[in-house]
This record gives C-alpha cells, sequence and structure tokens, in this order.
C-alpha cells in the first residue's frame, strides 16, 4: 500500500516509500559501543537502538522531499543475543505500515544466523 495524502496537508506524495520496502545497514561493533560497566566489550542496548534508528532515518531520507526529514516516536525491541566488539551486526528495517506522516518498520538485528534483536519502531515525517 502506498502512502495515502490527507487533505490539507503540506506533506507531498512519496511514491518511493512503500509498505514492505526494506532498509538494511552492516556495521561493525566498537569497544565504545560497550556498556563501561560490564567486563566484556559486547554491543550496548542504547547503542543497538540508536544503529536501528541511524538506519530507519538514512534509510527514508533520500525518499523524502527537500526540507523534511523524520523523528523516532517509538520503539519496542528485544535485546536477547550478545555481539561482541570487532564482530559485524546487520540492521534490517522493513516499512510495516504508513499512516499519514507516521512510518512503522519491523525491525531485525542479526549477528550471522543469531536473531539479536526485533520488534518495532516508529518515526513521524516532520518539516
Amino acid at each position: 500500500m502506498n502512502l495515502r495524502i490527507p487533505a490539507g496537508t503540506s506533506l507531498t506524495p512519496m511514491s518511493e516509500i512503500k509498505e514492505g520496502q526494506v532498509f538494511s545497514d552492516l556495521v561493525l561493533v566498537t569497544d565504545e559501543m560497550s556498556p563501561p560497566h560490564l567486563p566484556n566489550k559486547v554491543l550496548s542496548t542504547p547503542d543497538m537502538v540508536r544503529l536501528i534508528e541511524a538506519t530507519c532515518l538514512l534509510g527514508v531520507q533520500a525518499h523524502l522531499e527537500d526540507g523534511k526529514t523524520t523523528v523516532g516516536i517509538h520503539i519496542c525491541v528485544s535485546h536477547a543475543a550478545a555481539v561482541a566488539s570487532g564482530e559485524e551486526v546487520k540492521v534490517e528495517a522493513q516499512i510495516s505500515e504508513i499512516d499519514r506522516k507516521r512510518l512503522v518498520f519491523d525491525i531485525r538485528v542479526r549477528h550471522g544466523e543469531v536473531l539479536v534483536s526485533e520488534g518495532t519502531h516508529q518515526r513521524f515525517i516532520v518539516g
């Protein structure tokens, strides 16, 4: 389903953004992404959330008109497996719903075949 533009909004049609569209990023985990209180250097939950938000933001940004961007408004994800510094994670975000200016993404973060995280993230188009 494509984005439906409600009457009276300044948002112009974004034919490129569609439900089912997938954005992904492959990221190397660094020591700086680790919680300081842990003896082992692993990907922290806040840094994993930052990676999720960045993947969604950058994925749709190229499809927005000049002066528009998105802001995160909700996130609900698990963190079920550790990923050590020096290893890679793949962040995948699939648009599952478009409701006017609100975009909903189904999220998966994987380390190889291991599911590190799954859930949803919502962003709102502003500007």
